[in-house]
């Protein structure tokens, strides 16, 4: 077992947090597919970022018909990716940086290739025939209910041994665990032990409120349309997102083993959970459950502004919302990660802004109360890779293509050197194309340049560190009179004003006469005007000042 970072209990409030995507970070075996020696590789370029912690997506034993999200074995490595031995000297050398790890469990399904499944298949009365979610079918033969799925199609498939029909809430080939079984808990609880035994610091928890479903198999309703409604987190062309998804998730006994989770955790201290709520427009009544009192998880995440809506009245309307939800618990945000489009091609307008709507999402990031989360390339200024059909990976993208083109867009390869064969990422022919847009953003092209996204991410992440009230200070709004996106933070007697100009011309802001500028206090990369009470922002621009008490 390493020994991580000395740090307190709360480290990861207000935390950073850098998620890789393992197969697209570093190459080192020359086989086009990264790997966990890639990432201990690269440890120095993340410590360098100013990050608190990685987010590792799955490295398990997986057949990788979902990219590693099917697990076979929660105990080991994917040959892909190298040994255990390689996440040990990975996990040594993150420590050593000060950087703490965090690994992805995904444990609401396995592989139908896990030795569990393979079992629970091979009749109905073997120890664990009741592991996963069995159920009869309708006497006309059809589903036991109208559960779908989110990758396309009914939520359940047909096993001719058993003659009955399992539950999946994606691939057929990823069976859902019957969480009922306190059997099943035990048996997951076991596999969280023997990562927290090699030293890990935390886990991202896949699908969180996903784990338990009704036991009546009730049907779902037909979902009665919101416009106001947030936290949608199906693209409008799937039918997942027709249905008020009331009984095949977010069950009230997922409390309980959210409770077991995080008694586990504690006995080990230090460690830490971020929960992945895709709930849709209960999201945030469901974060504020499984984050209160201390006894569940430590954070969640939402996909509330992992859409494409950047102004002012959005980010104002979810933080408002989150307050307003979650008393006493915490939140995780972010632009971008490995299932969406990555925020610069969907906050940007045109090619000519794509830097300055960089640099001021991350600000705009770095100033919110909660942790963060970022994702690899972003820093980048990446945009979303436009590949072909004949290139997808993603069963997501090639089941709802061209209506929508899947995940792959964001998983492309990360770009180290803009002269080097396939940006540096590998010396063969990677699993997904390196666009040639991406080769003129790599990491050592904005190495030489002060002015880079790459320098402004290092600056800014510097800036929040630097500043107390920007960790785990309140936070308030500010009304203006303009669509502007103002707040303050505060800790300790410290009070730090934050305007944000999200739109694409100038703006003339009138600060309230209760605010007395002591001091301007510029964020990296912008320099707005001050003048009295009133402010001049050019476009997508933002102030930072110190109010005096």
């Amino acid at each position: 077992m390493t020994s991580s970072p000395k740090t307190n209990p709360d480290w990861w409030r207000g935390a950073v947090i850098y998620q890789v995507y393992p197969r697209s970070f570093q190459d080192t075996k020359g086989d086009g597919l990264g790997d966990l020696k890639g990432v201990t590789q690269r440890l120095p370029y993340i410590a360098a970022l100013g990050v608190d912690a990685i987010w590792l997506s799955p490295f398990f034993t997986s057949p990788m018909a979902d990219m590693g999200y099917d697990v076979s074995d929660y105990c080991d490595v994917d040959p892909m990716f190298g040994t255990l031995g390689d996440f040990d000297d990975m996990l040594k050398k993150a420590h050593k940086l000060g950087l703490k790890i965090i690994i992805d469990q995904v444990i609401s399904h396995t592989s139908d290739q896990h030795a569990w499944f393979k079992e629970s298949r091979s009749d109905r009365t073997n120890p664990k025939a009741d592991w996963y979610v069995w159920a009869d079918p309708k006497p006309d033969g059809t589903a036991p209910n109208n559960w779908m799925s989110i990758f396309g199609g009914p939520g359940w498939e047909w096993d001719g041994v058993r003659k009955q029909y399992y539950m999946h809430n994606f691939l057929g080939s990823q069976p859902d665990l019957n969480f009922h079984n306190p059997e099943v808990q035990d048996a997951l609880l076991d596999t969280v032990r023997f990562w927290l035994e090699r030293g890990v610091d935390g886990f991202r928890l896949d699908t969180v409120n996903f784990y338990f479903h009704d036991k009546e198999l009730r049907d779902n309703p037909p979902l009665v349309h919101d416009p106001d409604a947030i936290g949608l987190d199906a693209p409008d062309v799937n039918p997942y997102g027709m249905q008020n998804h009331l009984y095949d998730k977010t069950q009230p006994e997922n409390i309980g083993f959210l409770q077991r989770f995080r008694a586990l955790l504690d006995a080990y201290g230090d460690r830490a959970t971020v929960g992945e709520v895709g709930d849709g427009a209960r999201s945030l009544k469901t974060v504020a459950a499984y984050t209160s009192d201390g006894d569940k998880l430590h954070m969640c995440y939402t996909f509330d502004l992992l859409g494409p809506d950047f102004t002012a009245t959005h980010i104002r309307r979810c933080v408002s919302a989150f307050q307003a939800a979650v008393t006493d618990g915490w939140v995780c945000w972010a632009f971008s990660n490995h299932d969406v489009m990555r925020h610069i091609t969907r906050f940007t307008q045109s090619e000519d802004e794509r830097e300055r709507v960089a640099k001021l999402a991350i600000s705009v990031l770095a100033a919110l109360r909660g942790s963060i989360c970022l994702y690899q390339g972003e820093e980048l200024a990446l945009p979303e890779a436009d590949l072909a059909f004949e290139d997808l990976r993603d069963p997501y993208g090639i089941r709802f293509w061209p209506a929508f083109k899947g995940r792959d867009g964001c998983r492309t390869p990360m770009v180290w050197e803009n002269k080097a064969p396939h940006a540096g990422f590998s010396t063969a022919k990677p699993w997904l194309p390196v666009p040639d847009a991406h080769k003129a953003l790599a990491a050592d092209a904005q190495e030489k340049l002060s002015d880079s996204v790459l320098a402004h991410y290092r600056e800014t992440l510097a800036f929040r560190k630097a500043h107390a009230p920007l960790l785990d200070g309140s936070m308030a709004f500010i009304d203006t009179n303009e669509d502007i996106l103002a707040f303050t933070r505060e800790k300790a007697g410290v009070k730090l004003l934050f305007v944000f100009n999200l739109h694409r011309g100038p703006q003339v802001v009138q600060l309230p006469k209760a605010l007395k500028i002591a001091e301007v206090m510029p964020m990296p990369g912008f320099a707005p005007t001050l003048t009295g009470n009133e402010l001049q922002l050019d476009a997508l621009d933002v102030f930072c000042g110190r109010v005096s008490s």
